[in-house]
């Protein structure tokens, strides 16, 4: 059961890397555009691994 939790979260981090980091990189905005951008990718990697942690210190 707790390798289906690692490959949900898993998923969620490719998703959040090819959906996120893409116009970061290959995006035609400003740099400030992409700052931004950037900005809440981190922030949404950042509640996913909190997410992944909490979860885990509850199954133990």
């Amino acid at each position: 059961m707790i390798w289906l939790l690692y490959v949900l979260f898993g998923v969620l981090y490719i998703l959040t890397t090819f959906f996120g980091l893409g116009p970061v990189l290959f995006a035609d905005g400003s740099d400030r555009e992409r700052i931004v951008t950037l900005i809440v990718v981190l922030l949404i990697y950042a509640a996913i691994t909190i997410l992944l942690r909490l979860v885990l210190k509850r199954r133990r």
